[in-house]
C-alpha cells in the first residue's frame, strides 16, 4: 500500500512523448517522407547554319535538267544557224563561231533560272527570293569594290602562276561586237544565274549537312571547273577562279545574302571588262584586249 513513507507505489503521471507537442501548443501534421523523380534530360542540339526547303536529290536533278538543256540548246542554235544564215557552213565550223555561243549562252543561262524558279515555288511551295536567301544589300559599292580589290590581287597572282598564252576565251574578244556581248554577259546573266545556282540553291544544302566551311569549298570547286574549259584546262586559272568562288562564298556565309555574292562577282568581272574597254578604246583595238585576257 501506499503512504507517504513509501512514494514509489503512487500511482505516476505517464512520461511524455518528445514526439508530441507541450500542452497549448499548435500541433502539426507529421511530415509526409517524397520520393525523388528523375527527370529526363533532353539534349537540344543548335538549329542547322542552313535549312533550305530542298535536298540534294533536288541539286541532282537541276543539274541533270541543265546539262540535257544545254545540249538541246547548242543543237538547236545550231542547226538553226546552219539552215537560215550559214548554209554552206559546216557544223564543225559554227561550233566554234562566237557569236554563236554567246547566243547559246544566253539561252542556256536564261533555261536553268527558269528550272531553279519551277523547283523551288512548284514543288515546294515557297517564295523564291526569300528561299534563296538573295536578301539585295545596302552596301553595294563596298561589295562591288571588294570584286575589284580581288581582281586587282588575283591578277599578280596570275603573274606568278604558269597561264597559259592561248585560250578559247580570247576568241570572244576577236572582234568588237563579241567583245560587247560578252561584256554584257560578265556582268549580269552570267554571274546572276551562278550565285542564283552556287550560292543560293547548292551552298545551303552543303552547309547543312557539313558545316559552312565545308559549303563555302565544295560549291566552289565545281565553280573553277565549270570555267576551265575557257581557259584551257591550266591549273593556274583553276586556282585564281576557285578563289573568286571561296571569296564569294564566304560573302554568302557571312552575310546571308545571295545579293551579296552577286554584287563582288559583278564587281570582279566587271573591272575586268572595265579595264578592257578602256585599254582598247572601246573595243577598236582588239589585239590589246586579247592581250588583257592571257
Amino acid at each position: 500500500m501506499s503512504s507517504p513513507d513509501n512514494p514509489q507505489f503512487e500511482p505516476q503521471p505517464p512520461a511524455p512523448d518528445p514526439q508530441s507537442p507541450a500542452p497549448g501548443e499548435p500541433q502539426f501534421p507529421a511530415p509526409v517522407p517524397y520520393e525523388t523523380v528523375t527527370l529526363p534530360i533532353q539534349v537540344i542540339s543548335p538549329p542547322p547554319i542552313e535549312n533550305p526547303a530542298w535536298n540534294g536529290w533536288d541539286v541532282l536533278l537541276l543539274v541533270a535538267l541543265a546539262v540535257i538543256t544545254i545540249l538541246v540548246a547548242q543543237l538547236a542554235i545550231l542547226f538553226g544557224a546552219k539552215y537560215f544564215l550559214y548554209r554552206h557552213a559546216s557544223l564543225a565550223d559554227l561550233a566554234q563561231r562566237p557569236i554563236l555561243l554567246l547566243i547559246s549562252q544566253f539561252f542556256i543561262d536564261g533555261a536553268v533560272a527558269i528550272l531553279l524558279f519551277l523547283l523551288v515555288e512548284g514543288k515546294y511551295h515557297v517564295r523564291f527570293w526569300d528561299a534563296i536567301q538573295w536578301n539585295w544589300p545596302r552596301s553595294e559599292w563596298k561589295l562591288l569594290s571588294l570584286g575589284a580589290l580581288m581582281l586587282l590581287g588575283l591578277s599578280m597572282l596570275e603573274g606568278i602562276l604558269p597561264m597559259p598564252k592561248e585560250t578559247p576565251f580570247e576568241k570572244l574578244f576577236m572582234r568588237p561586237r563579241e567583245a560587247y556581248l560578252t561584256a554584257i554577259l560578265a556582268v549580269t546573266i552570267g554571274p546572276f544565274i551562278e550565285e542564283l545556282f552556287f550560292r543560293g540553291f547548292f551552298y545551303p544544302v552543303i552547309a547543312r549537312r557539313w558545316g559552312a566551311a565545308w559549303g563555302i569549298f565544295l560549291t566552289a570547286l565545281p565553280f573553277a571547273a565549270m570555267h576551265m574549259p575557257q581557259y584551257g584546262y591550266a591549273w593556274g586559272a583553276l586556282l585564281v577562279i576557285l578563289t573568286v568562288g571561296i571569296v564569294c562564298g564566304i560573302v554568302r556565309a557571312v552575310t546571308h545574302s545571295v545579293g551579296s555574292s552577286f554584287l563582288v562577282h559583278v564587281g570582279y568581272n566587271g573591272t575586268q571588262m572595265l579595264i578592257a574597254i578602256v585599254a582598247t578604246q572601246g573595243f577598236r583595238h582588239m589585239e590589246k584586249a586579247v592581250l588583257l585576257t592571257q
